[in-house]
């Protein structure tokens, strides 16, 4: 043979699934969007088409919708965690699973009649999405959280300056500026089956999250670097069960805009808002004696 087949996949994706959980007249809602990845001995369907070891994705798809029902949603990673584990066991030509999450977040609209008791209705809370990837081999688990879509701003307490100059440069040194990015964030936990409990993946994610929006408020920043790592750190002293993340923060610029055509002083106070082109700042912040595996390119994950 002149050709050989390499690494390979298959699966279905972004099946749409809400899950409403009924607790009497209170309900509990999860949104996801799952894919699935499987590969294995799939040699065979590449070369001659033969579909003998081939689950069709059609079944993946009913494997989740039907896993919502059976096992539940308690979390994206427990769920995640239940499906890589069924497709590798349940299969004996899928080696590997990797099932990719996005959750979107609602939240409950108190009726006006507080005597009603009715706690039915929600409506989509800001652009964050939360992310979780979960991989399985029959052995070995990888477990990968995070968010994208999360915008922060500080409107002072940042400065820029003492920076490179050559005969292109042509921005001001400031002392005084807004910071603002769009957070794509992802950490990785240390968690394996071996491990005396498994993580309470919705507390991680909430106290994860709010260490990292607190570094961004408590850091007076000379750089979106400084900032950033920060952030990381301030994950990885705060949560045990996390050993690296991975940070990819476009810089938002803001622009003062010049009044004076208009016999005005702008005393930082008026700014254009450009959304491109713009500097995209990306780091691995890593426990200790830890070895990085997040991919360097965060929409490989």
């Amino acid at each position: 043979m002149t050709t050989i087949l390499g690494q390979n996949q298959y699966g279905k994706a972004e099946n749409r699934v809400v899950k409403i959980t009924r607790d009497g007249d209170t309900h509990h809602i999860k949104d996801l969007n799952v894919s699935v990845s499987l590969s294995g001995d799939m040699d065979e369907v590449h070369y001659s088409g033969s579909n003998a070891n081939v689950l069709p994705t059609d079944t993946t798809k009913n494997t989740v919708f039907a896993f919502a029902k059976e096992r539940g949603v308690e979390s994206a990673e427990q769920f995640g965690i239940h499906l890589a584990r069924h497709f590798v066991t349940s299969q004996e030509p899928i080696h590997r699973a990797r099932i990719r999450i996005e959750e979107y977040a609602w939240e409950r609209i108190e009726g006006s009649d507080a005597q009603s008791g009715k706690k039915h209705s929600f409506v989509r809370s800001g652009q964050e999405v939360r992310l979780t990837q979960v991989t399985y081999d029959g052995s070995a688990w990888e477990v990968v959280s995070g968010l994208k879509d999360l915008t922060v701003l500080n409107s002072t307490d940042s400065e820029f300056w003492g920076y490179v100059k050559d005969k292109y440069t042509t921005l001001q040194e400031t002392n005084d500026r807004i910071l603002a990015t769009e957070v794509s964030g992802r950490w990785r936990f240390n968690w394996t089956d071996d491990a005396a409990e498994m993580p309470d993946w919705e507390a991680s994610y909430q106290e994860t999250r709010k260490h990292m929006l607190q570094a961004f408020a408590d850091t007076y920043s000379l750089s979106l670097q400084q900032t950033m790592y920060e952030m990381g750190k301030r994950i990885i002293d705060g949560r045990s069960e996390i050993d690296e993340v991975r940070f990819s923060l476009p810089n938002k610029h803001h622009f003062l805009v010049d009044l004076e055509p208009f016999g005005l002083k702008n005393d930082n106070e008026v700014y254009f808002a450009a959304d491109r082109p713009y500097g995209l700042i990306e780091a691995t912040i890593l426990r200790d004696g830890c070895k990085a595996r997040i991919p360097v390119d965060l929409t490989n994950l």
